[in-house]
């Protein structure tokens, strides 16, 4: 599964090879409530076809409109802005006083995105600058995940800026890679187990057969990484919680009831790690949505992961809304 960013670069170079005049609208600039996020992109073919979103959709359908009257034949790189009056806030669907700020910018085989697609295929975190007086574009690695505009030029980063890593390779942890990668994860399974490794058939992870705990250690998890243990087996999950918990990774947790989770803090204790950093293991993991399917289950996953990377406390878990005898479903 594509993030949005990559199906917006993978369609630019389709319609260019396919000969179609496309535009690439490129947030840069919020004040107020803003719909979408800085760095967020929209691809309009000229025909008014539209690949990715810049707002909840009403300022999508004036540039499709606008595109389709011939009104954005643009040779280079310029900057519109939106919502800049209460009348053109409710107009546009932006929220009262909000105002939206965007580089569009015309897509020719010269705007490189092919290149920055094969460093991403690389593993490579990648930005591209544009030149907005005459639209030259470079590309080179980045260090960071960023999007600035200073008047003279746009530079976005391409390129997956949390990493996740699962400890193990069933059918839980397939749906759940798929999905991590449409939230722009990059996704790593670690599964010593030949009958798991064997069988593992999801594209674009990374498969490990290291034992957990030295692949935890050799990944070197940073505050951008998730931890996620799911093979029911102790001596592996166990194994990879116990490095997991000493790191910065924002997230660890671990699939089990909460009388299984309870016995694996117990065994935790047993080992150098402090209270503090046991209080730190997500388990039962996930979301209460009810989820009993595997599918289910990893949505529930990824939403208890997406409230702690965003800052919001997770209120709806398990622990919380049922009671302490009752497993909770699909963690068994």
């Amino acid at each position: 599964m594509d993030s949005v960013d990559l199906q917006v670069l993978k369609t630019a170079v389709e319609w260019t090879k396919q000969g179609h005049r496309a535009l690439l609208s490129t947030v840069i600039r919020t004040w107020g409530s803003a719909p979408r996020p800085i760095g967020a992109m929209m691809l309009i073919r000229d025909d008014g076809l539209v690949v990715g979103s810049v707002s909840g959709g009403c300022i999508e359908d004036d540039l499709i409109a606008r595109m389709r009257q011939g009104e954005l034949k643009i040779a280079t790189p310029r900057v519109d802005t939106y919502g800049v009056s209460g009348d053109d806030a409710r107009r546009f669907g932006l929220p009262c006083g909000g105002t939206l700020q965007i580089v569009m910018e015309p897509i020719s085989e010269a705007s490189r995105i092919t290149e920055v697609l094969d460093l991403l295929e690389a593993g490579t975190l990648v930005a591209r600058r544009l030149d907005m007086a005459t639209g030259a574009v470079s590309v080179a690695p980045a260090d960071s995940a960023s999007c600035t505009f200073d008047g003279s030029s746009l530079v976005n980063t391409f390129g997956p800026q949390y990493r996740l890593v699962i400890i193990g390779g069933g059918q839980l942890s397939a749906y759940l890679a798929q999905v991590a990668q449409g939230l722009d994860y990059r996704v790593t399974v670690c599964d010593p187990r030949e009958e798991y490794a064997d069988s593992w058939t999801v594209p674009g992870v990374e498969l490990l057969r290291d034992m957990p705990d030295d692949a935890i250690v050799a990944l070197k998890l940073d505050a951008h990484c998730a931890v996620v243990a799911l093979t029911h087996d102790p001596k592996l999950d166990d194994m990879a919680l116990l490095e997991a918990l000493k790191s910065p990774a924002f997230y660890v947790g671990a699939i089990g009831s909460r009388a299984n989770n309870g016995k694996r803090r117990q065994r935790l204790g047993l080992f150098d790690l402090k209270p503090e950093q046991i209080e730190r293991l997500h388990g039962p993991i996930g979301l209460f949505i009810g989820s009993k399917t595997p599918p289910e289950i990893a949505i529930a996953i990824l939403a208890e992961m997406t409230c702690v990377k965003n800052g919001v406390v997770p209120t709806q878990t398990h622990d919380k809304l049922r009671p302490a005898s009752a497993e909770a479903a699909g963690q068994r």
